[in-house]
């Protein structure tokens, strides 16, 4: 038996199929509904074709979902599994699903308790779709199946007709690996997945994905009064990822021919991005070309998220903010 499932047999289930099956507390959708899923590790349950209509689904473990009551099935597939297309529609394509998928008598009307691979056919259709799915079921794969194909014409192309189907789930606290689809609700506060190029985590109150580290992205930076980007380059901004925020742009008086004060507050920063600790933040700014050549001016971030600078002589018609980097802790 090269399929298994955990807790389905009424008896037999051997120390072996425990050992083998993935057993724990997985990631919940609900009080008493865990997410379904394959376990990732190596390539579990890939797909490769073996013949003009046969395709070889290989080795791997998953978690199947019931309905609430009859809770979720714990699978191993401990040898591939070689399943076979039926040939296409004379006149109309179809998709095809390849599933995990849980029959048990004790829910179901099959009258038994099996834990299977298997293809479920789609309907013939000039415009063909994947078709619904039992329950207890797992998707793989889906299988587009042109009109009229069959063995004895060169069967099914497989590097353009698999579509991965898999999706997967994780540990109570894990991390979800990237899988098919991304558009599923967090179950809990500070539940974590992987999209792909990053993390995102859960967030209940705004009831939807968020980026981790937390990412405003880039924001304007509010200006005083007198104060804008009149020429200068980029216009001043800030971004916040995690507790590092960075800033930059340039900044410099709106009215032609006007020079930046000494001590002159050219912004005040947000609560959330001045620097931590209660300390002023400072650092030698690059400034406008005079006749000095290229040269810096001393800014600061004040206690109070006054952004401003120091210049004895000689003052600055802008100055820049690029590359300023710190944290908020």
């Amino acid at each position: 038996m090269t399929v298994r499932a955990a807790w389905l047999l009424p008896t037999g289930q051997t120390r072996e199929d425990t050992r083998l099956a993935p057993l724990g507390a997985m990631a919940p959708i609900s009080e008493l509904v865990s997410r379904d899923g394959v376990i990732a590790g190596g390539t579990p349950l890939a797909a490769t074709g073996v013949g003009p209509m046969q395709l070889q689904i290989g080795t791997g473990r998953a978690v199947i979902q019931g309905t609430a009551p009859q809770g979720a099935y714990p699978v191993a597939v401990t040898s591939p599994e070689t399943l076979t297309v039926a040939d296409g529609d004379a006149q109309y394509g179809r998709v095809d699903t390849v599933v995990l998928r849980i029959r048990d008598g004790l829910y179901d009307t099959s009258e038994q308790t099996l834990a299977t691979v298997e293809i479920i056919q789609g309907e013939r259709s000039a415009n063909p779709t994947a078709p619904p799915l039992p329950p207890a079921c797992l998707a793989l794969w889906d299988i587009t199946v042109p009109a009229g194909t069959s063995a004895g014409v060169g069967g099914i192309t497989w590097g353009s007709a698999l579509a991965d189907r898999r999706r997967y789930t994780a540990a109570y606290g894990g991390i979800i690996p990237r899988g098919w689809g991304l558009s599923f609700p967090g179950a809990y506060d500070g539940q974590y997945r992987d999209t792909g190029t990053g993390l995102e985590r859960w967030s209940t109150s705004a009831a939807a994905w968020q980026p981790y580290p937390a990412d405003s992205g880039w924001q304007s930076l509010a200006l005083a009064s007198g104060y804008g980007n009149p020429g200068h380059g980029t216009a001043a901004a800030w971004r916040r990822l995690g507790s590092l925020v960075m800033l930059r742009g340039r900044i410099g008086p709106t009215k032609a021919g006007a020079t930046i004060p000494n001590g002159a507050t050219l912004a005040t920063l947000p609560t959330a991005i001045r620097p931590g600790g209660g300390a002023e933040f400072g650092w030698a700014a690059p400034r406008d070309q005079t006749s000095r050549g290229p040269s810096v001016t001393r800014a600061e971030i004040t206690r109070a998220g006054a952004l401003r600078i120091y210049e004895g002589s000689d003052l600055p018609t802008w100055v820049s903010l690029d590359g300023v980097a710190y944290t908020t802790d």
